[in-house]
């Protein structure tokens, strides 16, 4: 199953998600920033690792608390998952409560999944952004 869109041309946010897509791992590019973090080919800021994924600061910050929590394995969109992926994706929501527990977010916080251009989706390897730190607006669109 191929999970990539094609790209269009406009800028800001949503040509970054376009070009994203033309050229993810799974349209046969080259690896992915994340991929290049979990082999530690470049470096980040790691709050939590373990098996099945890793945690750390996202490097453009949409909020005072940003993290990102990826699989380990590179699924390159939510929208790829299958019944064989409910447990790690259950995991990856409990390592993002504890983490943002961690972080100090007891006031709260908000999980967000970008899927596909329409959903600005900028890396295509599966990834959760944890926000927070301040009060968020709605809608978040």
């Amino acid at each position: 199953q191929r999970c990539v869109s094609a790209p269009s041309g406009r800028d800001d946010e949503v040509s970054k998600a376009q070009r994203a897509a033309a050229s993810s791992e799974e349209a046969g590019g080259q690896p992915t920033i994340f991929s290049k973090i979990i082999n530690r080919t470049i470096p980040a800021t790691i709050l939590y690792e373990d098996d099945k994924c890793l945690v750390f600061r996202d490097v453009a910050p949409q909020a005072p608390v940003h993290f990102l929590v990826i699989p380990k394995r590179p699924i390159p969109r939510i929208s790829c998952v299958g019944p064989q992926d409910t447990e790690l994706l259950g995991h990856l929501m409990v390592v993002a409560a504890r983490t943002a527990q961690a972080e100090g977010l007891a006031d709260g916080y908000r999980l967000v999944i970008n899927d596909g251009k329409h959903g600005a989706q900028s890396v295509y390897h599966l990834h959760l952004h944890v926000l927070g730190g301040r009060q968020m607006g709605w809608p978040p669109g």
